[in-house]
């Protein structure tokens, strides 16, 4: 139908196959004529023949109109093949490629991800929370009876490794009554946290207002409460047997009585003080009180040594407890530590909540998820540590399209999380101390601990 087109007007048809355009184009509103004087790159030339033929098309009585878009430059197949592939005049041209800088600031705000959450998950329930409560004392319960009643060798390490995990259970749920996210009634939030904590032998308000500063400053190299870095000064004045023992496993997953007592190198006080630099006057009275429940905790464990024996009483509790311990280590220091690609710390103006917040780490933990409480899902809990444990799930999966590549998706877990195992053995042997300068800075390693000269 073309070619008929153009043989009325006169014209020679196109060749059968052009490639693409590569350039601009011109095009003829009367009829022109497509000839090998448009393969030059005399342009005036062309356009003075086709206003001469255009003219001599007035005489007939039929009015066509053409309107034909060409190349003012025909390639080849094999230019277009290189610029494809990105070569111009036989030059490798390097494309500049944009990559993710966890260190800049992100382009929302918190206000953006807080309204991208539904609004029911901010509502606390306290019966649903109660729930939880009364589900970890009877398994905990439970397993206690159970092991005495057997009293076998074969069931003693069964029994630990499952106590040692619910004791880790009730302490996230204290956890949440030390945030406000079990109930709105900060009575019931007080009573049900003194109960739980101290159980467990952690004081309840002196480890409540230290993870309140921790929750306030994440991300932040000095401000920052528990697992924070250490500044390459600090780092460099440990003696050897403290720098060694930190980063070989499995001393760093004993380590949280010890900072109840004494805090992190670098900082001063005690969870158990009134006193200490980690709470003002008005707090005192708090302090007091969780250190008065812990005592009786601990008058209670050593009651119940006389009454059962001591070699019973590590059987069903101190072995448990370390467990407990360690749990709580491998989690929280997994939260902001031990991911492939390199996590930023803040100082100065360049360190804000939201920031500091985008940091933390998601981790799944398999078949452990509902039993802790899915504390795993950590992200938003950190920066909305008001949202009951019980919609952490739903209000993450709101907000991973505003967060975008500032979350981290977890590596999905078999049963039980034994490749987190990794990931921490290999955030020891790099993740040492940050430079002493600079607002945003990433952790480097020391050559003389865990065999690597890397820095990262």
């Amino acid at each position: 139908m073309a070619t008929w087109v153009l043989s009325e007007c006169g014209l020679r048809p196109l060749p059968p196959m052009f490639p693409r355009p590569r350039t601009g184009s011109i095009s003829c509103t009367k009829s022109s004529s497509i000839n090998s004087t448009f393969l030059s790159s005399d342009l005036k030339s062309f356009q003075q023949q086709t206003r001469f033929q255009c003219c001599s098309f007035k005489e007939r009585r039929r009015s066509w109109e053409i309107k034909v878009s060409v190349p003012l430059r025909v390639g080849t197949i094999e230019e277009e093949e290189e610029e494809e592939e990105g070569i111009i005049n036989g030059v490798v041209e390097k494309r500049e490629v944009c990559e993710f800088d966890p260190g800049a600031p992100p382009p929302f705000k918190l206000s953006d991800i807080r309204a991208a959450i539904p609004k029911h998950c901010w509502v606390k329930d306290p019966w649903r929370s109660m729930s939880y409560v009364v589900r970890d004392v009877v398994v905990v319960l439970g397993l206690a009876a159970a092991a005495a009643h057997l009293n076998n060798w074969i069931v003693w390490p069964l029994y630990w490794a499952a106590q040692g995990t619910m004791f880790w259970a009730l302490f996230v749920l204290g956890h949440d009554c030390g945030h406000g996210s079990f109930s709105n009634n900060p009575k019931l939030n007080s009573v049900v946290g003194h109960l739980l904590h101290s159980s467990i032998l952690v004081p309840y308000h002196g480890w409540r207002i230290s993870h309140r500063t921790h929750h306030q400053n994440h991300g932040h190299v000095e401000n920052d409460e528990s697992w924070h870095p250490l500044p390459e000064k600090i780092f460099k004045s440990l003696d050897n047997v403290t720098r060694t023992l930190r980063f070989t496993i499995p001393f760093p997953m004993l380590a949280y009585p010890i900072y109840l007592w004494s805090r992190s190198p670098g900082k001063t006080g005690s969870h158990f003080h009134p006193d200490s630099d980690l709470f003002v006057s008005n707090e005192r009275k708090d302090v007091i009180t969780s250190t008065i429940c812990w005592a009786a905790m601990a008058s209670l464990l050593v009651g119940l040594g006389f009454v059962m024996g001591p070699i019973q009483l590590l059987k069903l509790y101190g072995i448990p407890y370390v467990l407990f311990v360690m749990w709580l280590d491998f989690v929280t220091y997994l939260h902001h530590h031990g991911h492939e690609d390199k996590l930023p710390w803040y100082r100065g103006e360049e360190w804000s909540y939201l920031r500091g917040g985008l940091t933390t780490l998601d981790r799944d933990y398999g078949w452990i998820n509902n039993i802790h409480h899915d504390i795993g899902t950590h992200v938003i809990h950190h920066l909305f540590p008001q949202i009951p444990h019980y919609h952490l799930i739903e209000a993450t999966e709101a907000a991973k399209p505003v967060l975008g590549k500032y979350y981290r998706e977890p590596k999905k877990s078999l049963p039980l999380p034994f490749h987190l195992i990794g990931d921490l053995m290999r955030s020891m042997k790099k993740d040492h101390y940050v430079s002493d300068t600079g607002d945003v800075v990433y952790y480097q390693t020391d050559p003389t601990l865990g065999g690597s000269s890397t820095s990262i």
